[in-house]
Formats: structure tokens, sequence, C-alpha cells
């Protein structure tokens, strides 16, 4: 059971609040407010690109805010592409594709270390093209279409 006075976190140790801070630091946001936002904002869309499994474990990497915002949303059966992904939450939140960019990248970069690279790399693998930049890190190869 968890107490009233500590607030719920990460199996890292990490509090919401240190994640919002890392963020804000990140994605240079002049507030708390503004980060807690974008990052709100980021792993709702994140959630519903996400199959259920990779979901669920990525949520057991965050504290209970972030995993609910990351749950929140039910999954799209049409998953979009990394670039698909930002435009949609450009659209999403009335900013220029290339703030989207950024805030995604600021979320995702942080969210990525807090699932570990056997997890980032399933849910990568499970994502269409272009998700890795956005946590990160190199897109080393591009994925061999399913055969038929």
């Amino acid at each position: 059971m968890l107490s009233l006075r500590e607030p719920a976190s990460a199996p890292t140790g990490m509090t919401f609040h240190h994640i919002l801070e890392k963020i804000r630091y990140e994605g240079a946001y002049p507030t708390r407010e503004q980060a807690e936002d974008v990052t709100r904002t980021v792993l709702q869309a994140l959630g519903s690109q996400l199959a259920m499994e990779e979901r669920t474990e990525l949520a057991a990497c965050l504290p209970i805010e972030a995993a609910q915002a990351l749950t929140s949303q039910t999954p799209n059966r049409q998953p979009l592409t990394g670039w698909g992904f930002v435009k949609n939450l450009s659209i999403h939140t009335g900013t220029t594709p290339a703030t989207a960019r950024w805030d995604t990248g600021a979320v995702l970069a942080t969210v990525g270390r807090l699932a570990g690279p056997d997890l980032l790399a399933r849910i990568l693998h499970q994502l269409p093209e272009g998700y890795a930049l956005l946590f990160g890190q190199a897109e080393l190869r591009r994925r061999e279409p399913a055969a038929a």
C-alpha cells in the first residue's frame, strides 16, 4: 500500500516530480506546469501507439501519474510512423511540427531511459519506422516488410 506521505515512484526511484524536472531541463521549458502538460500529452499519444504488452510494461516503469497518462488512451488500430506521430501531435496541440518534435524528444528520451534498453528495444521493434530518433536512439536499420 502506498503511503500518503511519500509520492508514488517508478522502480528506479524517480518520482513524477523528478521526471518533470528532467523533462523541463531537457526541453528547456520555463515552468514545471508546461513540462507537465507536454509530458501528459506526449504520453497519452504514445500510449495510443503501443501494443498492450509493451504499454503495460512501460507503465510499470513509470510513476503512477505518468503511467495513468500513458494508459489513458485506447490503442490505435492504425499505428502512425514516427513522423506521423509528430504531425498528429502538432495538430492536436496546435503547435508547429518542429515544436511537437521538440516536445516529443524531451519526453521520450527520458521515458526511454526509464524503460531500459531491453524494453525500449522491444517497443521500437513493435512501432513503425521513425520512433528511434524520437526516443533519442539511432535508427540503424529499416524494417523488412512482413512476408505474405
